[in-house]
């Protein structure tokens, strides 16, 4: 088998693309989450713990260059100079985003879960009865065990 025709019976499988398919809707719901977390939740906090934004919220590690051209006491404004900043409230805001996506996940993998869940009826009911060609092989075979004795 050519490694061509290998490589095609590996990406034409049905979990291949079912993985592609979930990182494609996977980075596409992470930036709703990263929406979410930016625009509605991160204000709300900030409102709650007296105007705090934590995107702005860094400790300045380098030296301001002298042809800096810019608001010392922005964040972006630093990183764009080239400045070493250490940016908690960034990372702050990323572990939010990572927290929120993570119960996220676990509640779609708990709704999928329970779907695969057999109901409580399905599993108290009796099997199903054989086919009646099994009875009627059963049948055939007890009577020949008996014949022999």
């Amino acid at each position: 088998m050519s490694m061509i025709q290998e490589f095609k019976d590996f990406a034409v499988k049905g979990n291949v693309m079912d993985l592609a398919v979930g990182v494609i809707i996977g980075g596409a719901f992470s930036t709703i989450v990263n929406s979410v977390v930016k625009d509605l939740i991160m204000p709300v906090i900030g409102v709650v713990l007296g105007g705090l934004d934590f995107s702005n919220m860094f400790i300045r590690l380098g030296h301001i260059p002298p042809t800096f051209k810019g608001n010392p006491d922005s964040y972006k404004d630093l990183q764009t100079a080239g400045v070493a900043v250490f940016g908690y409230g960034s990372f702050i805001t990323v572990l939010i985003n990572f927290i929120i996506l993570a119960f996220i996940i676990f509640l779609m993998v708990k709704f999928i879960n329970n779907l695969h869940k057999p109901t409580a009826a399905a599993a108290d009911a009796p099997p199903p009865a054989p086919p009646e060609e099994v009875v009627l092989l059963r049948e055939i075979r007890d009577t020949l065990k008996s014949q022999q004795r």
